[in-house]
């Protein structure tokens, strides 16, 4: 997940010396747009059952996705 500390923004300025826009490096925008999409997705599931760790492991290697 990006924080603040690790963004570049560049502001855009208006003629009287206000922040008007931000710029920021193409990478760091569509990292922003994943961890965006990232909260949504977990907002949608906040209320979906949980399933045990050890049960998923134990159908993985069941299903041979995992060995013992």
């Amino acid at each position: 997940m990006q924080t603040a500390e690790k963004l570049h923004p560049q502001y855009v300025t208006d003629t009287a010396g206000h922040q008007t826009a931000v710029l920021l490096p193409l990478g760091e925008y569509t990292g922003l747009l994943e961890d965006l999409d990232d909260l949504a997705t977990v907002a949608e599931r906040v209320d979906e059952p949980t399933v045990p760790h050890a049960k998923v492991v134990a159908e993985l290697r069941d299903d041979g996705y995992l060995s013992d």
